[in-house]
């Protein structure tokens, strides 16, 4: 088969996926950012050092480069929805409208709000109001994520509805809607990706100048801040995520069995570290397994019931090879940051961390991991959820537009076009900050302000900048 005779619904799928997996490391990122950036600023509050100041000033720019991505990026979902899934917006609008104009309402209008004062307000208003606009953003953030996680999660775990005679989910309970089975785990999971995400981002940015010799006062500072925060999150991370696969066994027992890789209903079952499902011969050959241990993580028993894909009806099973693989990528990649942040420890306990060391080439190579590990997940979860856009009630080929095969591919070859220029160009930029480091982030009261106002003194500062990248 020719990649001109893919069916026009794994092209309308194709294209949904590029496009939410170019747009969720955005927000992820952005909350993460945002109260890295309250933390810092209640820190210089609290303490009065300047070193919280210059690292503020620095990931500020840095936030703001990411926040914009991701408000434009995640425009194009709306369209994704009319464009491609034009059936699943008319059956399930009356649920995820509202949900979205809730988040629309109640978070972009409060990050938007005082996005402003963030990031032109610092000595133009009192210090108490820039904290309270930081600390909005930062909420602003988590509210957006728990609305878009409250529409995603009940599109996994359905509730609080009825269909009328046309076909259409109509919320009986809005409740039960937002606050469906499965919202608390997912909600906990994400953030706490997020968090990990950033810190491993900044940590990354820290071994880099602590690798070129660059590691001054405000560098040391964040990348400390970094492995702290990796220490302490990646551990409670893996926690969020066995809880969240013990919901998903009770809810979704079919991605779990895709998920362990199972065929058959056991107890007792073993813990497939590694192997290659073979859908055709409804097995998985070449395991490497641990007895017992997929029965005592999901049942918390040795003899505990796992249930096995090849249960289901083969029209209602989740295309296991990408789910078993994606899995284990984004768990071996959670193991991986836990034991980055033991290390860190370590260092820190014995005063070495900021020795020049394996330690530091190590977290560069990992600063994008946590980007990785979200995408991993996602694919997880939703292929997982396959066939079914709304599990259990509504499939992914009753959701698909009326599309001709050209018209999927016009518009998939042009979303990779646009995206590959409009955002290579915004990662460029994000990466030319980060080489830059604090050293070049001087605080807006120290640079130049010229009598036209705030772009001004922007301006200046990036002058600032520039002239010192030059003697150096």
């Amino acid at each position: 088969m020719s990649i001109f005779d893919i069916p026009t619904l794994d092209l309308a799928r194709a294209q949904f996926a590029f496009v939410v997996a170019a747009h969720i490391v955005f927000p992820a990122f952005s909350i993460g950012t945002a109260s890295y950036l309250m933390v810092l600023e209640a820190l210089r509050m609290i303490t009065g050092k300047q070193v919280y100041q210059r690292i503020f000033e620095f990931w500020k720019h840095i936030f703001a480069v990411v926040f914009g991505m991701g408000v434009v990026s995640g425009v194009v979902m709306s369209y994704e929805f009319g464009l491609n899934f034009a059936h699943f917006s008319d059956k399930a609008g009356p649920v995820i409208g509202p949900l979205m104009g809730y988040e629309v309402m109640t978070a972009f209008f409060l990050e938007a709000g005082f996005l402003g004062i963030m990031l032109f307000g610092r000595n133009r208003v009192n210090k108490w109001i820039y904290m309270f606009a930081v600390t909005m953003v930062a909420v602003g953030t988590l509210i957006s994520a728990f609305w878009i996680l409250s529409v995603n999660s009940w599109m996994q775990t359905p509730q609080g509805f009825k269909i009328n005679d046309v076909g259409q989910f109509i919320p009986t309970s809005w409740l039960e809607v937002i606050f469906n089975p499965s919202l608390p785990y997912r909600f906990v999971h994400m953030v706490l990706a997020a968090y990990l995400t950033t810190a491993l981002v900044v940590a990354g940015v820290g071994a880099w100048h602590h690798i070129r010799g660059n590691a001054d006062d405000a560098v040391r500072t964040m990348f400390r801040m970094a492995i702290g925060m990796i220490l302490v999150t990646a551990p409670i991370q893996i926690f969020a995520g066995d809880q969240h696969g013990l919901n998903t066994l009770e809810h979704q027992p079919a991605k779990i069995a895709a998920m362990e890789g199972h065929w058959e209903t056991s107890k007792g079952a073993g813990l497939i570290l590694f192997g290659i499902p073979n859908p055709s011969k409804e097995r998985t050959d070449y395991k490497i397994e641990v007895p017992y241990a997929s029965s005592l993580i999901l049942t918390h028993s040795l003899d505990g019931e796992v249930p096995g894909l090849g249960d289901f009806p083969p029209n209602e099973r989740p295309p296991m090879t990408i789910v078993f693989f994606t899995f284990r990528i984004m768990v071996g990649l959670g193991f991986a940051f836990a034991a980055i942040g033991l290390w860190g420890g370590w260092l820190m306990w014995r005063k070495r961390l900021h020795e020049p060391g394996l330690f530091h080439k190590v977290a560069l190579v990992f600063a994008p991991g946590g980007f990785l590990a979200i995408i991993m997940g996602w694919f997880t979860t939703e292929f997982g959820r396959q066939p079914y856009t709304i599990y259990g009630h509504f499939t992914t080929a009753e959701s698909v537009s009326s599309l001709t095969a050209g018209q999927a591919w016009a518009a998939l070859i042009g979303f990779v076009v646009v995206y590959a220029f409009l955002f290579g160009s915004g990662t460029f930029y994000l990466l030319r900050l980060m080489r830059r480091g604090p050293e070049g982030a001087e605080p807006v009261e120290n640079t130049p302000q010229r009598a036209g106002g705030v772009a001004g003194a922007m301006l200046a500062n990036d002058v600032t900048t520039e002239k010192e990248g030059a003697h150096a």
